[in-house]
């Protein structure tokens, strides 16, 4: 028996991609050219045609692009042809190793991954959506089948399961664990005006609050106050850190999540015990905040954090010499990485299935948190909560983080919720419960009632 050549080059990576038309697709194809063992084989968006621009734009060659309608075009490419289809149904006879799943859609990409894991193939699930309402069911469907189920690295909710994996096998004393808003907000002291992506504002009271002081929730309630006319949350922030509670374990300190407005300099005192001066009521906690910076400061760039107790005292303020933040007490500290990527770097992902080198986290996802959601109006009897907006915000509805553990058994997932019609009159502030939805989509209802029979 001849062994196994060692430097043998690994067979070639196929993968197909939902939501091939967006953003996160885009980056992910643009940097899949710089790959030689990685290739598309099937990309599935509703617009086929300008999913065949976008490739051609980014240097595929046109002839190798090919529009499929129908399975045995799909099965009939050979090569390095590519199926371009707008059908999901088509992936069930496509050739490929792994599906991203990137259509934001939680009905479609549920059933673009499940079908996805039942003809044995893997998933990089990069649909938060999809994943806050049927994760776990996807995962124990996948496990059965011996695949992989995992986030994409590359967004933050992968980013950080992995940053606080981490810390967690270093058997670092994790208090908290994060990520930034979407976009900063960039104070400038010589107009007094705060930025936020394109909108911008007066706030010189900010000038005097650039520092922390000696209280630290007084501080950030005023900095919060001089930013008032910004909205900084997203439905988006809340999907993600459900995710990662589901990975992680770690569950919100409040359901709006904190928020804080903050220099990331100061990341280990604001997240620090409210005993030792911070804003946390407990230890184990996710959390959102928004970065505070000068013009000339570098971003956060959307990147994630661990904030940990910090143990033996020398060897921190050994640290804190050499820039580490922490916190003025030398009690805390803050590890973090400054980026997210998005599909610039899920390529790892995709390599690690298939060789099954390394996962985000050795540990299943479980039930640890509920992103629901509280009517922020009256919502009459019909009103159809469509979703919609660069976040996936849903109208009407404002997103709530709950711990699973004391979240109502029949509260409904905001995205289970979607895009349903509301059965019965729901009054402002009030949850949204599944018996106010008319009519669910049965597949999200039936993943949700697996994901409950694990609390």
């Amino acid at each position: 028996m001849q062994g196994t050549d060692a430097t043998a080059t690994p067979p070639p990576v196929r993968y197909a991609l939902t939501g091939a038309r967006g953003g996160f697709a885009r980056t992910l194809l643009a940097q899949t050219l710089r790959m030689d063992r990685l290739r598309p084989s099937v990309l599935c968006d509703l617009d086929a045609e300008g999913t065949v621009a976008l490739c051609a734009e980014l240097g595929y060659a046109p002839e190798d692009l090919k529009v499929c309608t129908g399975p045995d075009e799909v099965s009939a490419l050979t090569g390095g042809q590519i199926a371009v289809v707008a059908d999901a149904a088509l992936l069930a006879g496509a050739g490929y190793d792994v599906l991203v799943e990137a259509t934001g859609s939680p009905e479609a990409g549920a059933a673009a991954a499940r079908t996805a894991i039942g003809t044995g193939r893997h998933v990089v699930m990069v649909s938060k959506e999809v994943d806050s309402v049927a994760g776990v069911a996807l995962a124990d469907e996948a496990r059965a089948k011996g695949v992989v189920y995992t986030p994409g690295i590359g967004d933050q909710p992968a980013n950080l399961i992995e940053w606080y994996e981490r810390a967690r096998v270093l058997g670092l004393d994790v208090v908290a664990i994060g990520k930034s808003g979407e976009y900063d907000l960039v104070f400038d002291p010589s107009t007094g005006r705060v930025r936020q992506l394109d909108q911008e504002v007066d706030a010189p009271e900010l000038a005097g609050l650039l520092t922390l002081g000696e209280d630290v929730p007084a501080t950030l309630a005023a900095r919060a106050r001089a930013v008032g006319a910004l909205k900084r949350s997203a439905a988006a922030d809340y999907c993600e850190m459900g995710v990662v509670a589901n990975h992680t374990g770690l569950v919100p300190d409040v359901e709006a999540l904190h928020y804080p407005v903050a220099r990331v300099a100061e990341l280990a005192d604001v997240y620090s015990l409210a005993e030792d001066g911070g804003i946390l009521s407990r230890s184990g906690a996710v959390d959102v905040f928004s970065v505070l910076r000068l013009p000339e400061e570098a971003s956060f760039a959307g990147g994630v954090f661990v904030v940990v107790r910090t143990g033996d005292p020398v060897s921190w303020d050994l640290l804190a010499q050499k820039g580490h933040v922490v916190s003025r007490s030398g009690r805390y500290a803050c590890l973090y990485l400054p980026y997210h990527l998005m599909g610039v770097e899920t390529p790892l992902s995709l390599l690690d299935a298939v060789d099954r080198r390394r996962a985000v986290t050795s540990r299943p996802p479980a039930p640890h948190a509920v992103l629901a959601g509280r009517a922020g109006e009256d919502l009459p009897r019909g009103t159809r909560l469509d979703m919609g907006g660069h976040h996936h915000d849903v109208r009407g509805v404002a997103p709530v983080l709950l711990d699973a553990a004391s979240a109502p058994d029949d509260v409904a997932p905001l995205y289970l919720a979607a895009h349903a019609t509301l059965a019965r009159d729901v009054a402002a502030g009030e949850l949204v419960r599944l018996g106010d939805l008319a009519d669910p989509a049965e597949s999200l209802l039936d993943a949700w009632r697996h994901t409950r029979t694990h609390l």
